[in-house]
C-alpha cells in the first residue's frame, strides 16, 4: 500500500470521526482503528493530534475551494457566477456532508497563525474574492468588505446545505432557487 494512501485514509477517518464525535471525542487510537492502520503509523505523517487536525483543516479548505469555485469563470455574469458557487456548495454538501458538518468545529479551533491561514483562504478562494470586488467596482454590490458580503450571501448557502444534510429541513429545487435569489438580493444595491 502506498504511503499517501495511508495518509489519506488517516485523514478520511479523522474527518468521519469528527462529524460523529467532535474534536474532543477523537483519540489517535480511534483514528488508527477507523483508518485500519497501526496507531504508530499516524505519527509517520502527523506529529500529534493537533497537527493531524490542522492538516485535515487545510486539506478540507483546499477541497472546498476547488468544489465551490468549480466551473466559475469570468465569461459568466456576476449573477451566474454567484448562482454557480451557491449551487456548488449545495452539491458539495450532497457529496460530502461531513465537510460542512465539520466546518463549524474548525472555526472554533484556536489558530496557530491566523494571518497565514487567512491569506491561504483568500488565495484559495480568489475567484470568490474577485466576484465581490468586481461587483463592487461595477456598482452592483453594496460597498461592504468582501467578508461581510460573504457572510450575507454564500454563508447562507453553507448554513442551508448543512441543515439539509443534518435533516433539519429539506429544500426542493424551487426553494433553493428562491434562497439564491434572496441571498443575492441581500448584497446588491437597490
Amino acid at each position: 500500500m502506498c504511503m499517501m494512501d495511508k495518509r489519506q485514509r488517516i485523514l478520511d477517518a479523522t474527518k468521519l470521526l469528527l462529524s460523529e464525535h467532535g474534536f474532543q471525542g477523537i483519540s489517535m487510537q480511534l483514528v488508527a482503528k477507523k483508518a485500519d492502520v497501526a496507531a504508530g503509523t499516524i505519527y509517520r505523517y502527523f506529529s500529534d493530534k493537533e497537527d493531524l487536525i490542522e492538516q485535515l483543516r487545510v486539506e478540507t479548505l483546499i477541497q472546498a475551494a476547488k468544489a465551490i469555485q468549480k466551473g466559475v469563470h469570468n465569461g459568466l455574469s456576476l449573477k451566474e457566477r454567484y448562482r454557480m458557487m451557491f449551487l456548488n456548495v449545495w452539491n458539495l454538501a450532497s457529496k460530502d456532508g461531513n465537510l460542512l458538518l465539520n466546518r463549524n468545529q474548525y472555526e472554533c479551533l484556536p489558530k496557530k497563525d491566523s494571518c497565514t491561514f487567512r491569506e491561504l483562504e483568500r488565495s484559495l478562494f480568489a475567484q470568490l474574492e474577485q466576484l465581490y470586488s468586481e461587483g463592487k467596482k461595477q456598482g452592483v454590490f453594496k460597498p461592504l468588505d468582501n467578508e461581510i458580503l460573504v457572510g450575507l450571501s454564500l454563508e447562507v448557502s453553507i448554513t442551508l446545505a448543512r441543515k439539509h444534510v443534518q435533516g433539519l429541513y429539506q429544500l426542493d429545487s424551487r426553494a433553493l432557487e428562491d434562497a439564491i435569489d434572496a441571498s443575492w438580493d441581500a448584497i446588491i444595491l437597490h
